[in-house]
């Protein structure tokens, strides 16, 4: 029996990994839970799971959560809880499903203590992914990712020799796929985190909508496969069946397909090497009627341009575009920003960053990412 921490718990990963769980009896046992504040959701799934510690990021709900869970459960919290729930011996696998750059240090704390990694987190890897591959490869640390497009990518190249000579990330084009641009500013908050195909938290939401979500993704793939920026293509596939294609020396491409349904790479990536039986439904080709492939438009949608420069750039570029983004969103979802501001200050803040090449380190990625949050509020608010 696997014995999973789940970091993140209460998001839209984190509740897919227990519904999961819950589906294969008697192959997993959660050991830790974590979440930033949802306390009702945490001790929810604490009562059901009976982990043996769970982790809350405001250290004020201690008492809170405390009070809910399960006598014998251990509660820490902040980031100093989320490395103790990372280092237990008595955790194999990680699965994380946090957002943002709260990710970066549980993540090199869980490669150091050689634990399984289910990574379902894009920033960790957009900001420092050399640093992070470079350490799970001489600790011998296998990193499984959790995005559908990655693992798309993982299982079509898994165990092969040849290095694959381009890849394809597929996404569904969002919901302002075929509206017009000029009709951006005019369209209410709901209307942009209405995904057409995923249901998602609000931040990845209008990352999908800008197209930065897919941005990411190229620089994601980057750190994971070792590939240059040029080598990584991004396609719209409104259907959202084919999830990510690899193209080999020899012209032949490998695709991935699947109804669009999460659970299915996170199941992947906990049971992986192995396959297991299915707990989604199966793609009826005859239903889909036709797989269509178009080239995004990055006049209407900039956010993938600029993350395609902030790769072509590397050293902290990519933590700054990473923590920028964050910081718009915010601003966005708060009333503070037009939509079409959104990549406009991100622009801004990336050619106003001084850029750091050379050996970079945790420090220095940090710093960037600092800085590219203030400057970016401070343009969002000027």
């Amino acid at each position: 029996m696997k014995r999973i921490a789940i970091l993140g718990s209460t998001g839209s990963i984190g509740v897919n990994t227990v519904d999961v769980i819950s589906r294969m009896p008697g192959e997993f046992r959660v050991v830790a839970l974590s979440a930033d504040s949802n306390v009702d959701l945490l001790s929810a799934q604490a009562r059901r799971l009976r982990p043996k510690i769970v982790s809350i990021g405001n250290g004020l709900l201690v008492p809170k959560i405390k009070a809910m869970v399960p006598r014998g459960t251990k509660v820490v919290c902040s980031s100093d809880g989320l490395r103790e729930l990372v280092a237990r011996r008595d955790v194999d696998e990680v699965v994380f499903a946090i957002s943002g750059n709260a990710c970066l240090v549980p993540l090199i704390y869980a490669i150091n203590h050689r634990k399984a990694i289910a990574l379902a987190n894009k920033e960790a890897l957009v900001c420092a992914g050399a640093i992070i591959m470079g350490m799970a490869k001489a600790k011998g640390v296998k990193i499984i990712p959790v995005d559908s497009e990655h693992s798309a990518i993982f299982q079509c190249i898994d165990g092969r020799r040849e290095d694959p000579a381009r890849i394809y990330l597929t996404g569904s084009g969002g919901p302002l796929l075929d509206v017009s641009a000029k009709k951006f500013d005019s369209l209410r908050p709901r209307v942009i985190l209405k995904h057409p195909k995923w249901a998602m938290g609000k931040k990845i939401s209008v990352d999908s909508a800008t197209m930065m979500n897919k941005g990411l993704e190229v620089i994601e793939a980057q750190a994971l496969f070792g590939l240059d920026e040029s080598r990584i293509s991004v396609l719209i596939h409104p259907e959202a069946i084919v999830h990510s294609m690899v193209e080999f020396s020899d012209g032949a491409v490998l695709a991935q397909m699947a109804v669009p349904d999460m659970r299915l790479p996170i199941q992947y990536a906990l049971t992986y090497p192995r396959r297991c039986g299915a707990i989604v439904k199966r793609v009826d080709f005859p239903k889909a009627a036709s797989l269509g492939f178009r080239a995004p438009d990055t006049g209407k949608f900039p956010c993938l341009e600029l993350a395609r420069q902030a790769a072509r750039a590397g050293g902290t570029a990519p933590a700054v575009l990473c923590a920028a983004d964050e910081e718009v969103v915010k601003c966005y979802l708060e009333g503070n920003l037009s939509f079409s501001g959104i990549p406009k200050v991100i622009e801004k803040v990336l050619g106003r960053h001084k850029n750091k090449g050379g050996r970079l380190s945790v420090e220095n990625i940090l710093d960037a990412d600092a800085w590219a949050r203030e400057e970016a509020r401070a343009l969002c608010y000027h």
